[in-house]
């Protein structure tokens, strides 16, 4: 048992391990700070090109690790050589396969820009092409040439009717034959005042005219076919002559990249065969094709990029803040035309994945969960080694309509998920896929060593902060309060805080608050006003609970010595703000078999954690007292004016001193408060909030006047976890308020009774007047109480307690 001195009871930072200057001017190059092991596991995974080996990053919210790993990334990164770019183009011979072109890294918007400007050269140059005097001669000779040949076999096939006593006249549906009669078509009357002979050899002449028709019909359209599939020669070369040379210059410029050539090549002979596209239609001729279906039909000669990058961009890291499926795999859009929706291959949308192809992909792991479809998806990608872009419709069978299924596009990417260590269990528990492609778990941790090393690099994170977010700069008094602030909130003398999202908030706000004072930079009495600015606009809740105490509403005493009651002190927690609460444990005691009861459980107020350190004073008593004859006990434990469930062990040494208390009949001191575990040997263990606990009973102290004897015991363990704030450690450095470390149970009981605890002498027992021979002996006078109670020995006993 020691009473702690002032200048342990915390670890102030020390300006003079930083430069005059504070860091301006000395931020180090960007890498995790305090996180070796993580840096390892990442650095692994990155160099790993299996596909198996993508990386977890696991650890607490707050210690800034999307933040870190992107930066990371981003380092690592810029060494890798810059991905290739993607598009997708057409396809000629499948349009519902748009196909997926690989273009050298900042070449992709080049194949867009060329081929918009082939398809504005072929709308401006192929209808003056057709407009030309050359064409038009050409065409209309060849038109005029087939009107002759029509008009001479249609006038051949007349003389050759005459002579048969046939006409021929036009109709809708043909050629009509009409028989003649003193060369004037015939008659109904005519024909049936012909006898059977005549008529029969009227059907003989008309089917041999009918013969000689279709000859020369059949004649006819073989040579407007032949001179149709001139005029479409004749089509087809114009307009290859009108924009032949830009292709044949936008070729030469890809002739490294084959797939190009070949989509070019593919190109060129559509663009020819569908030269109409380029042609306005003659006022003469009807259409039905809008001019807005026209553009659409344009759409073909055009390049949808999907991704781009710069030529010395080094590789992607892209951080994927809202992974649904389309945002992550692709989509292909829809839109309404005429009531309709419809799609082609321009309106692929390419996703995450195809941003970060051959980089990085940074996703929160419950993010992307949360998305229904996403996980699964992303699992096939990988495995596959491919990415798919599909309607997600399609994936639950839900779609009937034909829709388009672009070509796959190889993936080569790293992906890094972030989230909790137990979302990482959860998933490797539950999903064989995961333990299969996530075997890399990047572990970041909530502190690390304070050595002057760690706290340089701690400095350089503040000055790049302030750095970054154009902040004031922060000086050597500052810096040393946000060592010793780091410290605190590692809960840690040795350690400093890797709570980087809640440091960087600190660092803005003290920045804040040296700006309203007109301050040049940020110094510690800045740092101060800004802890103590979040204090004031977080702890209304504290102060309520200070003032019910301060004035008796809330039992807490804080002088004067009680049998069986002890000032326990726990943690209270409400968001970002937790305080100390002290709150009085009372302990009764009397003759029975019920053992030690817990109020708090009995009532459902205590959890799961309280029971157990409940049950494991029990053990402490029959290890002690017990050994040799059962106890005769009942006792009960409880949390005076508590209202709300009450958890943890840390309160298990202050119910051990209430019941020490009570069976030895010793008065508790009042102005002492405990805390700490303690196991069944009677070993006092370290607790967390020891801080707050501490101060949360100087408060009340303070508020009902400092005696100088008031003060608490924690668990020696406990000593290096204390970074108390000044005015505790000024009033210890007074004599006004005590700080004892103990490490046993007796320690703290001779403290707070003033009673030596008492060790077995050789004949077994404990020196009568120490408070182990008090309780022995309380013990077995309840014994004998008991047995005299039920009567006969304690066999007897037994029996009818069983039975």
């Amino acid at each position: 048992m020691s009473e702690l001195p002032p200048e342990s009871l915390n670890r102030p930072g020390d300006p003079t391990a930083f430069p005059s200057d504070g860091m301006n001017g000395q931020i180090q190059p960007t890498v995790i700070i305090g996180q070796p092991r993580a840096t390892a596991a990442l650095r692994f995974g990155l160099n790993m090109r299996d596909r198996g080996y993508h990386v977890f990053v696991a650890g607490p919210s707050g210690t800034g690790k999307m933040t870190a790993v992107n930066t990371f990334l981003g380092e690592s990164a810029r060494a890798r050589p810059t991905p290739d770019d993607w598009c997708y183009v057409y396809n000629f011979a499948d349009p519902e396969h748009p196909r997926a072109l690989r273009l050298p890294a900042g070449r992709v918007r080049e194949l867009a820009r060329d081929l918009d400007r082939l398809q504005d050269a072929a709308i401006r140059q192929i209808p003056l092409a057709f407009e030309s005097d050359q064409y038009t001669n050409q065409r209309d000779a060849m038109l005029k040439k087939l009107d002759e040949e029509r008009e001479t076999g249609l006038g051949q096939l007349n003389e050759y009717a005459l002579k048969q006593g046939f006409t021929l006249q036009a109709a809708p549906m043909g050629l009509m034959i009409v028989p003649l009669r003193k060369g004037k078509p015939m008659s109904e009357d005519d024909f049936n005042a012909l006898t059977p002979e005549q008529r029969e050899e009227l059907q003989r002449r008309r089917a041999d005219l009918d013969e000689r028709i279709e000859g020369v019909m059949k004649a006819l359209r073989g040579r407007e076919r032949t001179v149709r599939e001139a005029l479409e020669h004749l089509d087809h070369d114009v307009a290859l002559y009108a924009v032949g040379g830009l292709l044949e210059d936008v070729s030469e410029h890809y002739r490294d990249v084959p797939s190009v050539i070949e989509y070019l090549t593919a190109l060129r002979e559509d663009l020819a065969a569908h030269v109409s596209l380029f042609r306005p239609a003659p006022e003469t001729s009807p259409t039905l094709e809008s001019p807005i279906q026209r553009q659409q039909a344009l759409r073909r000669y055009r390049v949808n990029v999907v991704v781009e990058h710069g030529a010395s961009d080094g590789a992607p890291v892209v951080v994927e803040t809202n992974p649904t499926y389309q945002n992550l795999i692709g989509r292909i859009e829809k839109e309404s035309q005429f009531g309709v929706l419809t799609t082609d291959f321009t309106l692929i949308r390419g996703g995450a994945l195809h941003r970060a192809n051959g980089g990085y992909l940074i996703v929160e792991a419950m993010d992307l969960l949360r998305q229904p479809l996403v996980w699964d998806g992303l699992k096939r990608s990988l495995r596959d080694g491919r990415t798919t872009i599909e309607d997600p419709v399609d994936l639950l069978g839900l779609s009937t309509v034909r829709g388009l299924r672009p070509e796959p596009i190889p993936l080569d990417v790293k992906v890094v998920l972030v989230g909790e260590a137990s979302t990482f269990y959860l998933l490797y528990s539950l999903d064989p896929d995961f333990r299969e492609l996530f075997r890399v778990r990047a572990d970041f941790d909530l502190t690390m060593p304070r050595t002057t090393e760690n706290e340089l690099a701690f400095a350089s994170f503040v000055g790049r902060v302030s750095h970054d977010e154009q902040l004031l700069p922060f000086d050597q008094t500052a810096l040393a309060t946000l060592v010793g602030f780091s410290s605190r909130l590692a809960e840690d003398q040795e350690k400093l805080s890797l709570q980087f999202g809640e440091l960087t908030n600190l660092v803005r706000v003290a920045s804040y608050w040296a700006g309203q004072a007109g301050a040049s930079t940020v110094s510690a009495e800045h740092v101060r006003s800004a802890l103590d600015q979040q204090i004031y606009r977080s702890n209304l809740y504290e102060e309520r609970i200070q003032e019910l105490i301060s004035r008796d509403i809330l039992l807490v005493d804080v002088a004067g010595e009680a049998v069986g009651q002890v000032n326990g002190l726990a943690v209270q927690a409400f968001a970002d703000y937790q305080f100390g609460r002290p709150s009085r444990i009372t302990a009764s005691v009397g003759v029975g078999r019920e053992g030690v009861v817990d109020v708090e459980r009995e009532a459902q107020l205590g959890g799961h954690l309280h029971s157990k350190g409940v049950l494991i004073l029990s053990g402490f008593l029959v290890d002690r007292f017990a050994r040799e004859q059962p106890l005769a006990l009942s006792a009960r434990l409880v949390f005076e004016q508590s209202y709300e469930e009450v958890d943890g062990d840390s309160a298990s040494s202050t119910e051990l001193y209430a019941l020490l208390s009570g069976l030895s009949d010793l008065p508790i001191r009042q102005e002492l408060a405990v805390t700490g575990s303690v196991n069944q040997r009677g070993q006092i263990q370290a607790i967390g909030g020891v801080n707050e606990k501490i101060e949360g009973f100087f408060a009340v102290c303070r508020a009902k006047g400092l005696s100088g004897r008031q003060g608490v015991l924690i668990p020696a363990a406990n000593a290096k976890n204390l970074m108390l704030k000044d005015d505790v450690v000024d009033a210890v450095r007074a004599g006004k308020f005590h700080i004892h470390a103990v490490s046993t149970v007796d320690e703290g009981i001779a403290l707070l009774t003033g009673r030596a605890a008492g060790e077995r002498g050789p004949d077994g027992h404990f020196p009568s007047e120490t408070v182990n021979g008090r309780i022995e002996a309380r013990l077995a006078a309840m014994m004998k109480t008991w047995r005299a109670s039920v009567g006969g020995t304690a066999n007897g006993m037994e029996r009818r307690v069983i039975g």
